[in-house]
């Protein structure tokens, strides 16, 4: 095939209706890049029999050594189907588990996927989830069975076996499609009969509730993959071939006489043909007849494949002769079988053309993109598509339409920026010399030699330095395409474009609505930017000139410098991209940090995030090995974050630089290009900083022997807890219950708090529910400085009271009456898995409905310091007691509150008390509620005192002694969790491995040996693999891959995937009260604690007092010969 030049591409662009975006998608190892090769080498951008060796698209050093892809990158390729002509833009994604966050970014601005499965392996973890992440994306899938060729040659199926284990692997993959149908059926079932209720108010006392209505309605036949819809292509991508049914229906109609819409209905399933009476039936098994599938299609495959690796050579001619191909001299000579192949069906069943086919007609072009789709990518949190500014809705129509005219409004979706090297770009790079051009240089040359010699001689003529000057300046006037590119061709060096580093920035992009022209303006709308703050920020609206605009938070304004084509390792220059082309725009590294929305009109809300499937866990701490290059490192590691969809770049408390990343292997990648690319410095990097929460359990039952805890034990018990009392110190009260008493220094105020454990479930819904915890959050922040509350739409109302009522329902008993009405606050950071339940009698405060206390003076006063007692409990919640991680699921309860006589000092004057209430109204209300942050309290405060004249209960409020609550209240949850039985919490990876069966024992003694426990195994149909399910601590992960590898000798490779946090069952502080305890584990209790192992070593870490003896029962030592 012939290559494609760049105006034809741009050509090609201009016609929406023929382009499709898709991506490649799959479980790691199942032939995705060699898949991208067989379709680039048809474009005759690399050769086709390198394809699957060269592995194009992994441009990387470091996947070209590991394997494996770690970067989503695009190619957009050019096929010819009859008349039409497409522009196919293709995106490789990676398959490993640590960078999801890449399939993310691919997927966003890709209108179709091909889902790659192998055909011996199957439905893999990494398959389900990509699976999803195109349902939730709403991008239409085809399958490719790929790897066919193992069947013959490793499993050394028969096509009748091979026949049936395809269709379990087709059953299974339309399961999992099946059930995120089902689940979205049902969601949108349960939203309609919500807003129906809400409408009708109905009593629904004898409603009996059906499941299964809305599934037989609903039509979700175009969903399932089978073959004979023809989205289902059977491909062996490493031996270059690859079919659909279509193309032997289209063979076998005029060699049978059936015809072809028959044949495409009966080719799969189970049909066979009475060949004397021209006629397909239904199998019957009795008889032993093969159904067509394997009579017509996989048994010539096989016997293909016979005759080539038995060398039977006349087989072979025949066959190639009977199927008109030509075969070279040296394939047919080659002694490896697998050429000879590759040569046969890479002519006879081309998959390129199989695949390519099959994606333009079934997957859509950029026109087709359904309106449930617009409406999802332009709402961000909990809006409705209603809710937003009209002018906002009649973008919809710009999306759907794809207008390329002057007037359509320009929206570009930045999914994220990736580093270049600037050499590579397209004007950096040295262009080949043109005749002339060379015998210029020469002529120079010729000259510079001369003028040495003459030089040498003591008489420089001067003439020809003249001549040369001119010489330099002429090839720049033939050349059209400006001076910059010739410079860099004249000079040896290209000119980067930063000095500092070599690395440049392109966006990587997709245009989905206008014409992106080269040098045009643009806004860069943040992911918090919003269309109905603009309008409350211009008076005019979206009508207001573009040029002069106030500033508007989150909104920047840029020119798209260059444009971009991609292709693969290589960038083009373009000068326009018209609608639903994808794109690499450069020059905006300095607006966009991941991902951006990038539009001409004002109205345009951003785009809804990116959906990472992968949460980054593993942290590192880094510092250069001189201290010196400290600057270097800050700047590669911004440089870092700016390159990577998912990589977290923090600066700790303690000063150190985090890494934060999504396992192993991203890790290594990340540190790697740190080193080579952005920083380029040695640096050191720490060992894992593994995450932990602390929490408390109810006191125990039995004790460390299993006894259950009785009498004898309680004497023990007892002096146990004497000791630990005797660590808290004087002038804090503590009941037996656990109630902790504590006075401020000042003793103006009294804090009675309790800490209880949340059942699991709450502490479960309260993750899940965090940016709902945090949109109330914003809500009340809104309230506090007044603006209008009508954002908060119905839906949002109806998610806050199903959140308020699963809490209530798991939260039932004696204990927890009234609990979820009294929650004044979540923490930490406001809207973390704990919470502060307020019981005082004299003022209460809740997150649903705001402060609510008696209109007194006592009540004004209370608000006035509710905040420090919030911030108290923050801080509080940030960092436990145990080794100084954040807390998790512990309920903080505050059962009374004492403001003492001394503390009204101020307010004696009632009059001033009146006038700051009233000056303070407003603001009063949502201040106690978990409102913006104490910056925004602060400003309150000051607002309020200059109001009040001053007053000086107000300004006490902000003074020393809203301080001493703060840690007051800090201290009083310190010491309610110290009396409590307290527990760490571990992060847990899941990890799915895939082992035959003669190393399963080494696997489960890999994992035993780190603390893992197998939930469940099970034998994949039709193969010796073991699937094997299990959980793992991300403390005991690090290398557990690499073990695993070397153990099994690389027969099983294991993907891990943070799934929850788990309560470490031992006590971090135990020691043996007991007899029996004393027994058994002896007075030191030396056997290994793992709660404590991990606890000392967090702390550590952290520069805390460690509580270990470095020497015990230290001996003089005696050497026996001396004593003789």
């Amino acid at each position: 095939m012939v290559l494609n030049g760049v105006d034809k591409m741009s050509q090609l662009q201009k016609n929406t209706a023929n382009i499709r975006n898709i991506c490649v998608l799959a479980h790691v190892d199942h032939g995705k890049t060699t898949l991208a090769d067989c379709l680039i080498s048809s474009n005759g951008i690399i050769s086709s029999r390198l394809a699957g060796k060269l592995r194009y698209m992994d441009s990387r050093e470091d996947e070209q050594v590991r394997g494996i892809t770690m970067k989503s990158s695009a190619i957009s390729l050019h096929y010819a189907e009859g008349n039409e002509e497409y522009l196919i833009n293709l995106i490789d994604s990676p398959g490993h588990v640590d960078f999801s966050s890449e399939v993310s970014t691919a997927v966003r601005i890709c209108d179709g996927c091909i889902i790659v499965v192998d055909a011996v392996e199957g439905v893999c973890p990494q398959t389900q989830a990509v699976l999803r992440q195109a349902w939730l994306e709403n991008i239409r899938p085809v399958l490719v069975i790929n790897k066919l060729d193992r069947l013959i040659v490793e499993l050394k199926f028969t096509p009748q076996e091979a026949y049936s284990h395809l269709k379990n692997i087709l059953e299974q993959i339309n399961a999992l499609t099946g059930t995120l149908f089902t689940s979205k059926v049902l969601e949108e079932r349960a939203e309609r009969e919500t807003e129906s209720q809400v409408k009708t108010h109905s009593e629904q006392g004898d409603q009996v509730y059906d499941w299964s209505t809305g599934l037989e309605d609903a039509d979700d036949s175009q969903l399932y993959f089978s073959p004979e819809q023809g989205n289902v292509v059977f491909t062996s991508a490493i031996d270059g071939w690859g079919f659909g049914i279509e193309h032997f229906a289209r063979i076998y109609s005029q060699k049978i006489g059936i015809k072809k819409e028959v044949l495409l209905k009966t080719l799969w399933g189970d049909y066979y043909i009475n060949m004397k009476a021209k006629k397909i039936m239904k199998v019957d098994q009795a008889k032993g007849k093969k159904p067509l599938f394997v009579q017509l299609i996989l048994e010539n495959i096989w016997s293909l494949y016979d005759a080539v690796l038995k060398k039977d050579k006349e087989k072979i001619d025949k066959i190639v002769t009977s199927l008109g191909l030509r075969i070279g001299a040296r394939e047919a000579r080659h002694s490896d079988p697998k050429v000879q192949i590759n040569a046969i069906c890479s002519q006879w069943l081309p998959i390129s053309h199989a695949v390519l086919s099959m994606v333009c007609q079934k997957l859509p072009s950029p026109l087709d993109m359904t309106s449930e789709r617009v409406e999802k990518l332009l709402c961000t949190g909990s809006q409705t598509f209603e809710s937003l500014p009209p002018e906002t809705q009649a973008l919809k129509a710009a999306f759907m339409k794809c207008g390329s005219e002057d007037t359509a409004p320009v929206i570009i979706f930045v999914s994220k920026m990736f580093a270049v090297d600037a050499k590579a770009l397209p004007q950096n790079k040295p262009r080949p010399l043109t005749q002339e051009e060379m015998a210029q240089r020469r002529e120079r040359a010729r000259q510079r030699h001369a003028e040495k010699l003459a030089g040498a001689q003591g008489q420089a003529p001067q003439g020809s330095t003249q001549d040369g000057a001119a010489l330099l300046a002429s090839p720049q006037g033939d050349e059209p395409r400006g001076d910059e590119p010739d410079v860099a061709s004249v000079s040896p060096q290209p000119v980067p474009q930063e000095e500092s580093s070599q690395e440049a920035f392109i966006a990587f992009a997709r245009v989905f609505s206008g014409i992106a022209r080269r040098g045009q303006k643009i806004f860069v709308l943040g992911p918090k930017y919003s269309p109905a703050e603009f309008l409350q920020r211009v008076p005019l609206g979206f009508s207001a000139p573009l040029e002069d605009l106030p500033p508007v938070p989150h909104m920047a304004c840029c020119t798209l410098e260059s444009l971009y084509l991609l292709m693969g390792r290589e960038l083009e220059d373009l000068e326009e991209v018209p609608p639903g082309n994808v794109l690499g725009i450069g020059g905006l590294q300095d607006f966009v940090l991941k991902s951006a929305t990038l539009c001409s009109l004002p109205s345009c809300p951003p785009f809804i995030p990116l959906n990472f499937e992968a949460t980054p866990i593993v942290r590192v701490a880094i510092e250069p090995k001189h201290p010196s290059e400290m600057p270097q490192l800050v700047k590669g590691m911004k440089l870092l974050n700016q390159a990577d969809p998912c990589v977290q770049v923090l600066i700790q408390e303690t000063g150190e630089h985090v890494l934060v990343t999504a396992g192993e292997v991203h890790l290594q990648r990340c540190l790697d290009d740190l080193r080579e690319r952005f920083a380029k410095i040695h640096i050191s990097v720490s060992e894992p900083i593994i995450p932990f929460r602390e929490t408390i359990t109810k006191p125990p039952k039995v004790d460390m022997v299993n006894e259950e805890i009785g009498r004898q034990q309680k004497v023990a018990v007892i002096h146990q807890t004497k000791e630990e009392q005797s660590k808290i110190p004087e002038g804090i009260h503590v009941d037996s219950d656990g109630l902790i008493t504590i006075t401020t220094p000042n003793k103006l105020a009294t804090l009675s708090v309790r800490a209880v454990p949340l059942p699991e479930e709450v502490t479960q819904i309260l993750e899940e529910n965090s940016d709902l915890i945090r949109s109330m959050e914003l809500l009340t922040s809104s309230l506090n400085e007044g603006r209008n509350t009508e954002a908060l739409h119905q839906k949002t109302q109806e998610k806050i009271w199903e959140f308020k009522g699963k809490l209530e329902h798991h939260l039932t008993g004696r204990k927890w009456r009234n609990t979820v009405d009294q929650i004044w606050s979540f923490g930490p950071r406001k809207c973390g898995p704990n919470i502060l339940v307020s019981r005082s009698e004299d003022f209460q405060n809740s997150v649903w409905s705001g402060p609510a206390g008696r209109d007194s003076k006592e009540a004004g006063r209370f608000r006035d310091f509710g905040n420090s007692i919030v911030s108290g409990f923050q801080l509080a919640t940030l960092s436990g007691p145990m080794c100084e991680e954040p807390l998790m699921g512990v309920c903080f309860v505050l059962e009374k509150w004492e403001l003492n006589k001394c503390a009204e000092q101020g307010s004696s004057d009632k009059q001033n008390q009146e006038e700051c209430d009233l000056t303070g109204e407003g603001q009063e209300e949502g201040k106690t509620c978990p409102g913006g942050g104490e910056n925004q309290e602060l400003q309150d405060g000051h607002s309020e005192g200059t109001s009040a004249k001053g007053e000086s209960p107000v300004t006490d409020c902000y003074g020393p002694f809203s301080g001493q609550l703060i840690a007051t209240m800090k201290e009083a949850c310190r010491y309610a969790l110290q009396v409590k039985p307290q527990r760490l919490m571990a992060a847990m990876y899941t990890c799915d491995i895939m082992a035959t069966s003669d190393v399963l024992g080494r696997v489960y003694a890999v994992l035993s040996k780190r603390e893992g426990r197998v939930l469940q195994e099970e034998m994949k149909e039709g193969t010796d693999m073991f699937i094997i399910k299990a959980v793992l601590p991300v403390a005991e992960s690090f290398g557990f891959a690499d073990e695993i590898r070397k153990r099994t000798s690389g027969l099983a490779s294991p993907q891990l995937v943070f799934s929850h946090w788990e309560v470490i069952p031992s006590d971090p502080f135990w020691v043996p009260t007991t007899e029996e305890e004393y027994l058994h584990f002896g007075e030191k209790a030396d056997s290994e604690n793992q709660a404590r192992k991990y606890m000392n070593a967090v702390r550590k870490r952290k520069g805390l007092y460690v509580e270990e003896k470095i020497v015990e029962h230290a001996e003089k030592q005696r050497t026996l010969s001396k004593n003789k």
